[in-house]
């Protein structure tokens, strides 16, 4: 029989996952290479052979995305596979376009086929863009299921930047495990919160072997979404998270209208700080798009450990990495908090800007004034510790979901940001968690 010869185009998460679950080991496609985006440093390794099953024993090649053609030309590749998120629609037809013109087929996989079902309870909180608030949602409803007595784990997101095997199954229960598991800044920023409030984090490779693992220890399973991604598990609640300071995005991104229109419950959120008519309008496409949603009300209020700081004073703002990058998002709550509280002035940081994050503000140039927390390795967590070291400013805003504080050191005097989700109004997460909460 003839394989058909398969490339899939990723970014080091649902890209393995789709790989896993429909083509490991189906003996009808051969699957010659991964591409990989969004992420520094991770092209040129290998899917290795431990993970990539009995008719793979080579592993496969993973290459950068710029060298589509070059591939789909050496493998006579006959279907191209696209398997990663947050990406415009007008920017996901450009990619189309050059599979298509070589004469592949261009595939996108529906979202069931992809999805594990679990033998637990399983409640899926997503989003339609990166930085929508996804995270301290998932926070909250993992509060309310263990106030209810529930036992809880939190699987999220793939981030397998280093050793993939060292990585199949990855469990985060105390600080010392971010340490054991060599984390990144964003992979600490998701898993962090979640241990400080006493959840278990599961993440890694393999979903089929780390639900396995969650499932023997946990009541009610979270499926903390990354980016707009679809859900690799079939979730029995469906929670998607829209944010009106980006109105009309949430019909716009690959594949966060998918969530939008999948969602049992979507939650605008940011209220508080977005104006009437971009939450109007947001409302209005989302009863468009999915009539039978509910739709929640919050806000995400921020506080600050020492306002002092901050007032009439010149201030740099650290912000979440992926939130600036391809989330697109022109500020977040370390701007929030500059405005807020009384800065006198935003120090732009592009002057003093070393090493790697040079090449984080060529590819996304309208990042401006404000610094992107990037810290997929050690090399960039490093040039960001440089980086702030070398600017002139009073005090450093941090804006990021962690204490930066802990990872590098900041010589200026620094506060950080929190914020929580708070809900406004009727209906509520308690009331559509009731069923789960009994």
């Amino acid at each position: 029989m003839k394989r058909i010869k398969t490339l899939i185009m990723g970014a080091a998460g649902r890209d393995f996952h789709n790989f896993n679950v429909l083509y490991r080991d189906n003996e009808h496609y051969d699957v010659v290479a991964f591409t990989a985006t969004q992420i520094p440093d991770i092209e040129g390794r290998v899917y290795p052979a431990e993970l990539a099953g009995d008719l793979y024993p080579n592993g496969i090649e993973i290459h950068d995305e710029s060298d589509l053609e070059v591939l789909i030309d050496r493998h006579n590749v006959e279907e191209v596979i696209f398997a990663y998120s947050d990406i415009s629609h007008e920017d996901i037809m450009h990619k189309a376009s050059r599979v298509m013109v070589t004469g592949a087929h261009f595939k996108l996989l529906g979202a069931e086929p992809t999805m594990i079902k679990s033998s637990k309870p399983l409640i899926s909180i997503g989003a339609v863009r990166t930085g929508c608030g996804k995270s301290q949602t998932t926070r909250l409803v993992a509060k309310l299921l263990k106030d209810a007595g529930k036992k809880v784990a939190a699987i999220r997101h793939p981030m397998p930047y280093g050793d993939l095997v060292k990585q199949k199954v990855q469990r985060f229960a105390t600080l010392d495990d971010l340490v054991k598991h060599k984390c990144t800044i964003e992979e600490m920023e998701e898993y962090e919160p979640h241990i400080n409030t006493g959840t278990i984090v599961y993440a890694g490779v393999d979903y089929g072997a780390i639900l396995a693992e969650a499932e023997k220890e946990a009541d009610v399973i979270l499926w903390d979404g990354g980016n707009n991604d679809l859900p690799f598990y079939k979730p029995d609640l469906n929670i998607v998270v829209a944010d009106p300071h980006r109105p009309g995005h949430e019909l716009a991104y690959y594949p966060g209208e998918v969530n939008l229109r999948m969602a049992d419950v979507v939650i605008i959120n940011k209220i508080d700080t977005a104006d009437t008519e971009d939450i109007d309008e947001v409302r209005w496409n989302i009863r468009q798009a999915n009539p039978g949603a509910i739709i929640i009300d919050a806000a995400s209020p921020i506080s600050v450990e020492d306002a002092d700081l901050i007032l009439g004073k010149t201030a740099l703002v650290v912000e979440d990495g992926p939130t600036l990058t391809h989330g697109e998002m022109a500020y977040g709550a370390g701007m929030v908090a500059a405005e807020k509280f009384g800065a006198e002035d935003v120090v732009d940081p592009r002057p003093y800007i070393v090493g790697k994050l040079v090449n984080t503000f060529e590819q996304y140039p309208d990042i401006g004034e404000l610094l992107p927390a990037m810290g997929y390795g050690g090399e960039q967590i490093k040039d960001l510790e440089t980086t702030i070291a070398n600017t002139e400013c009073d005090v450093v805003i941090i804006g990021t979901p962690i204490d930066l504080r802990r990872v590098i050191d900041i010589k200026q005097p620094s506060v950080r940001v929190t914020y929580d989700l708070q809900e406004i109004g009727k209906p509520t997460l308690t009331d559509v968690l009731k069923p789960y909460l009994k």
